[in-house]
């Protein structure tokens, strides 16, 4: 029984912590950087975010399935699961197709050209939704623990 809570609980601490990243980024690091392109550039002295970035959503994930497989069979749990799996996957699947790439090709830059500029700023409103995505993944397994919770009683 204590798999069932433990699971999810760790994913929610995993997941809270990527969306503080995402915070961070978003408040601080999205603001300035399409101005200041070493900002986000590792190789002239800036943030190197692969760092941050790969190894809490890897852990995240692995988390959030092995919330999936603990709680599947709780009806209720799982129609939650089944919505923070939608959430984050929808989450990462943007990321791959648009954020990533763009990301290496703005880090790659020597400087930024008024349309480039243009693009990061753009990029960096739509990257404020990201964090939006995972909020509702992480409500998501609260959610399915709370209904655990009260089904013990």
């Amino acid at each position: 029984m204590w798999l069932v809570v433990i699971t999810p609980l760790i994913a929610i601490i995993l997941g809270a912590i990527g969306f503080g990243g995402g915070i961070y980024e978003t408040l601080l690091v999205d603001r300035v950087w399409p101005d200041n392109l070493a900002i986000i550039q590792p190789t002239r002295g800036g943030l190197d975010r692969k760092l941050f970035w790969m190894p809490i959503h890897t852990l995240y994930e692995i988390a959030l399935l092995a919330s999936a497989w603990t709680l599947w069979s709780n009806s209720y749990a799982r129609s939650w699961i089944i919505v923070a799996l939608v959430a984050h996957f929808v989450s990462r699947a943007w990321s791959f197709a648009y954020f990533i790439p763009n990301a290496v090709r703005f880090e790659n830059l020597g400087e930024l050209t008024d349309s480039e500029r243009h693009l990061a700023r753009q990029w960096t409103r739509l990257s404020r939704c990201r964090p939006l995505l995972e909020a509702v993944s992480i409500i998501a397994l609260g959610a399915a623990i709370l209904y655990l919770g009260r089904s013990v009683h």
